[in-house]
């Protein structure tokens, strides 16, 4: 593998400094570097980030090739900056055994635009009745870690219990997609003004926010670790806030459409916008920001969730859940959190790379810029803005709430262990 020289590049957001990259590790980092033969890619000022990490990845294979695969997922990864992905469970056939969970694992080592973990689902089939393979998956070769039914919730708290003792021995984590079925029967969007006035069903606040009290107290009786998926009210803010003042062993995420976006968007009743948990008001996208920026919320995970035309293509009430992120995340989190001062790239790091890499436990990812560390790295140019297209996705999918928006910042450059899988906002 050829030396790297990377020149000029603002690491975190700091003074420009150049990066020596040798065989997958970075050699040095300091003024004036120089390396005989080495590749020299010239940053002129851009942002030099650890290579992203997303906990919440929707990758679809096996079973919904259609919407998109491993390969094109990791593709639409290293597009968007990201070294590794966590692929979630809700699969056909369900990642809940130790041969589902492997297949997937070498599909990413294969394909190698990224390092994909598997998540490895709670109970079999995702129905909530019985504890899957979690022994099993967390011994296979994927050596899962983290476990979650994503897309329902464990809304059965002796079930919910029993994966938190379970996981506990073997310090792996439930990442919990918090709603409470009954509460959100027939549910299309957030429980509101917008709601009653569109006369569509009303996904309440507190669906969330009940399961995420049970189980943050589940957590503190077991002493177990529990993750809450795509937090999305200031309810579950405060509650999570509660927790961790208390001392319990309790992380969260939030998504990016979840910093920007709000339910006054599903006034057009563009599926494009229908999304599980649903946009919420303006109120909780700020108090979301906030808790990213005071660390209640702990990182950012994209929710990445493809789905083909003809499922979004049609009514609201028909319509699919979900938005594809991975390409468009790191522009999110810039207009959101950046820009506004809430947040510097340091931050960024922080709630992207390493935050993400320490709950899910992925070694080589979410290390600090310096000598001897992995070469896991994304070069972001801050100062460009452009309208989003999602024609040049390389997700297999365009279901992105982005279409014709206009947002900052643009990946020109990822190297996973060295080698290079975008090159001036190219895959290679």
């Amino acid at each position: 593998m050829s030396k790297i020289l990377i020149r000029g590049a603002k690491v975190l957001g700091g003074e420009p400094q150049d990066v020596l990259i040798d065989g997958g590790t970075i050699e040095a980092v300091g003024a004036g570097l120089s390396a005989e033969g080495a590749e020299v890619v010239e940053a002129g000022g851009k942002v030099l980030l650890p290579g992203l990490v997303d906990l919440h990845t929707h990758l679809r294979e096996p079973g919904r090739e259609d919407s998109e695969t491993v390969l094109t997922g990791t593709r639409a990864a290293a597009s968007g900056g990201f070294t590794a992905v966590f692929a979630m469970a809700n699969t056909f056939p369900v990642a809940d055994t130790a041969g589902v969970v492997e297949q997937v694992y070498r599909l990413g080592r294969e394909h190698g635009y990224c390092d994909v973990q598997p998540i490895g689902a709670v109970t079999v089939g995702l129905e909530g009745k019985q504890l899957a393979e979690l022994g099993a998956m967390h011994e296979s070769a994927a050596g899962v870690t983290v476990f979650s039914d994503d897309g329902k919730c464990v809304d059965d708290a002796v079930i919910m219990r029993r994966a938190l003792e379970y996981v506990k021995a073997f310090g792996g984590v439930v990442a919990q997609h918090a709603q409470e079925p009954r509460l959100t029967e027939g549910a299309q969007m957030n429980e509101g003004v917008v709601s009653a006035e569109l006369g569509l069903g009303g996904w309440p606040a507190v669906a969330e926010e009940s399961i995420i009290a049970r189980d943050v107290l589940l957590a503190e009786h077991v002493g177990s670790r529990v993750h809450i998926c795509h937090l999305s009210t200031a309810g579950s803010v405060e509650i999570v806030r509660w927790a961790k003042s208390r001392g319990i062993d309790v992380t969260a995420e939030v998504t990016p459409h979840h910093l920007l976006l709000t339910d006054e968007l599903v006034r057009s009743y563009n599926p494009v916008y229908k999304v599980n948990p649903p946009l919420r008001t303006e109120r909780d996208v700020l108090a979301l920001r906030e808790a990213l920026a005071d660390g209640t919320i702990d990182i950012v995970a994209t929710d990445h969730a493809p789905h083909p035309h003809e499922d979004k293509d049609c009514e609201w009430a028909a319509a699919a859940m979900g938005m594809v992120g991975l390409e468009t995340a790191l522009s999110v989190v810039q207009e959101t959190m950046v820009d506004t001062g809430l947040l510097d790239w340091a931050g960024v790091a922080d709630r992207m790379s390493a935050g993400p890499a320490r709950i899910g436990q992925a070694s080589g990812h979410g290390r600090p810029v310096s000598a001897g560390e992995p070469a896991n790295l994304t070069l972001v140019d801050t100062e460009y803005r452009g309208r989003v297209d999602p024609a040049g996705f390389a997700s297999r999918s365009r279901n992105t709430p982005y279409q014709g928006r206009e947002l900052p910042g643009r990946v020109t450059h990822t190297w996973l262990r060295g080698k290079a899988t975008l090159v001036d906002g190219k895959l290679t």
